[in-house]
C-alpha cells in the first residue's frame, strides 16, 4: 500500500461534529475510483482538532467505506501515551497502517522524536509512515534521523516535504534520503505541486491532497510517473498551476474545503473552528479555478 497513490480526503466537520454521510461519500469515491490506499485523519482529515472518540467514529466509516482499500490512519498526539491510543483505536477499526507526525508544542530534541517512534513501533502490529511535515510541526528531521527511525520494527513508509523545483536536486534529495534507510521503507512525496518531481526523482508513493477530492486527476498524474512517462507527468501537473498556486496562497486545506463545497461533497462549514472557509473573493478564485480546469469529479 506504501506505492501509488495515498489520497487523503477531508473530514467534513463543524461544531455539531463530523458529517459522518459525507466523509464515507467521499471515501467511497476514492475507492471507486481505485486509489492505491485512502490516508484517514491525515492534516487534510484535520485529526489534531478532533477527539479521540471523533477519531475511532471516523476510522470506523472510512475502513467500510473503503470497501478493501488500505486504509491509513493518522494517530498524532502530543502525548505518547494518546498516540498509542489512537494507534490502538486505529488497528480494532481495521486500518492497514498508522501515519504519525510527531505533535508537540515544548520543541523536541531528536532522541524525544526517536524515542516516540521507539515507543509506539513497539506496540504495533500493522506498518506505521512517518510523517515528515515541519509546516505543522515544527519538527526538522534530519536525514540520519529518518535514517534511525527507519531501522525500527514496523516503519514502512516516509512521507516528505515537497522536493526542490531543480530536478537534478530532487532525484540528488531522494538519493541522499534512500542512501540511509532500508530498502524496505518507501519514500513517500507531498506538497502536491512537487509531486511530478518527487514521483519522477525516484518516489515511490504520492502522500497528496488533490487526490482526496479529485482522485482521478491525481491518479492520471501519478500512473503516468510510475510508467516512466515524466513528461507527461510533469505535463499534467504544470497544467494544475492554477490550483498549485491556490494552495500556496491559502494553504490547501482551505483550497480543499471550498472545492468540496463547491462540488456539492460536503455542506458548509466543513472546518472545525477555529479553522475558517475561504472568504468569499478567494472562494470564487477556487471556482474559478476549478471551472477552468475542468475539474469536476
Amino acid at each position: 500500500m506504501f506505492h501509488g497513490l495515498s489520497a487523503f480526503p477531508l473530514t467534513p466537520t463543524d461544531e455539531d461534529g463530523i458529517d459522518t454521510t459525507a466523509y464515507g461519500a467521499l471515501v467511497a469515491r476514492l475507492a471507486a475510483a481505485g486509489v492505491d490506499s485512502v490516508g484517514a485523519l491525515g492534516s487534510t482529515g484535520g485529526y489534531a482538532y478532533l477527539t479521540r472518540e471523533e477519531r475511532a467514529h471516523a476510522l470506523k466509516i472510512a475502513v467500510e467505506a473503503a470497501e478493501g482499500t488500505p486504509v491509513m490512519a493518522g494517530i498524532g498526539a502530543l502525548r505518547t501515551s494518546h498516540v498509542l491510543a489512537l494507534a490502538e483505536d486505529a488497528q480494532k477499526a481495521g486500518a492497514s497502517a498508522v501515519l504519525l507526525a510527531p505533535m508537540t508544542y515544548q520543541p523536541l530534541t531528536e532522541d524525544e522524536v526517536f524515542g516516540l517512534y521507539e515507543d509506539v513501533t513497539r506496540e504495533l502490529s500493522v506498518p506505521l509512515c512517518v510523517y515528515d511535515n515541519p509546516g505543522t510541526t515544527g519538527v526538522q528531521f534530519s536525514d540520519e534521523l529518518h535514517g534511525r527511525i527507519a531501522q525500527l520494527p514496523n516503519v514502512a513508509s516516509i512521507k516528505i516535504p515537497g522536493v526542490p523545483d531543480d530536478p537534478a536536486q530532487s532525484k540528488a534529495r531522494i538519493d541522499a534520503l534512500r542512501a540511509l534507510i532500508p530498502d524496505t521503507v518507501t519514500i513517500g512525496v507531498s506538497g502536491d505541486w512537487t509531486a511530478a518531481r518527487g514521483l519522477n526523482a525516484g518516489c515511490d508513493v504520492w502522500y497528496s491532497v488533490i487526490g482526496g477530492t479529485f482522485p482521478l486527476t491525481a491518479l492520471a498524474l501519478t500512473r503516468a510517473a510510475q510508467a516512466g512517462d515524466a513528461a507527461s507527468a510533469t505535463e499534467l501537473s504544470d497544467a494544475l498551476e492554477p490550483l498549485w498556486a491556490l494552495f500556496r496562497r491559502h494553504g490547501s486545506l482551505r483550497v480543499m474545503s471550498a472545492a468540496a463545497s463547491h462540488l456539492g461533497l460536503t455542506g458548509e462549514p466543513n472546518l472545525p473552528r477555529p479553522l475558517r472557509g475561504l472568504d468569499e473573493a478567494a472562494g470564487q478564485d477556487v471556482t474559478e479555478a476549478l471551472d477552468s480546469l475542468g475539474l469536476t469529479r
